[in-house]
């Protein structure tokens, strides 16, 4: 009798699950997996937690859709932030030079990184889509280091199971999981169509999940922390998004 993968198992698990008993009771095989978001206590959480898992057992290594160059979009649109206040003026000022991006948490070895040091690492480029709810979606390419390169010069420890980014701005953060934080397509991006990244589309620092609506992508990026749990992160939800009605995972 041939062997039945773990995969294989949870895959069959929630097919059954749905197919049988209904949210509950996959929701109940998804933690016996450790498949469950951070928000599934909330309203919709059953369905939250079926959407985490079934993806990230179907398609935890899938692509997101990137375009042609041809296919940018002419005058997209940069949804505003509340002001950003005197001491990013003054870092702008100085073309960013003093910017910096820390890395600290589950990591062996925690520092920091200047512009200067993420423009020397290898550079990704990649023509995709912001999806947004709220109607400013758009198709960009945009240039930077993936996450994971920066993940393997700080020494992700095997315990860390996901990775929290904290903006300039004190009350915007999010976190991602391990699969997205390691997938190729996941960037800090530094540069938009060809040029610097603008301020008004996340610059200097852009965090870029295309797998993920656009929320999840949050600009101006200067601390990345690896955790075990994200219970002692602001409300023990996984993000501010939550706080605010959406959901943290945000795949599509």
């Amino acid at each position: 009798m041939s062997k039945i993968s773990r995969r294989q198992l949870i895959r069959t698990g929630f097919a059954a699950a749905v197919g049988v008993s209904g949210l509950g009771v996959a929701a109940k095989l998804a933690a016996r997996f450790g498949l469950v978001p951070p928000d599934a206590g909330a309203l919709y959480g059953a369905g939250e937690t079926l959407t985490y898992a079934a993806q990230r057992v179907l398609t935890r290594h899938s692509l997101a859709r990137e375009f042609d160059r041809s296919q940018i979009s002419k005058d997209p649109f940069a949804n505003p932030v509340d002001p950003l206040g005197e001491e990013f003026h003054r870092l702008q000022e100085g073309g960013f030079a003093d910017w910096r991006l820390a890395v600290d948490g589950l990591v062996s070895r925690p520092g920091s990184f200047s512009l200067a040091q993420l423009k020397s690492f290898p550079i990704r480029s990649q023509t995709t889509l912001i999806a947004c709810e709220e109607g400013w979606s758009y198709i960009a390419k945009w240039s930077g280091v993936p996450l994971s390169h920066i993940l393997d010069l700080a020494g992700t420890l095997p315990q860390a199971r996901y990775v929290v980014y904290r903006s300039f701005q004190a009350d915007w953060w999010d976190s991602i999981d391990m699969a997205d934080a390691m997938h190729p397509q996941t960037l800090l991006t530094m540069g938009m169509n060809g040029s610097e990244l603008p301020v008004a589309f996340g610059g200097p620092l852009r965090m870029r999940v295309p797998r993920q609506l656009g929320y999840k992508s949050v600009k101006y990026i200067t601390r990345l922390t690896l955790t075990d749990s994200l219970k002692r992160f602001g409300k023990g939800l996984g993000s501010a998004a939550p706080e605010g009605g959406y959901a943290w995972y945000a795949g599509i």
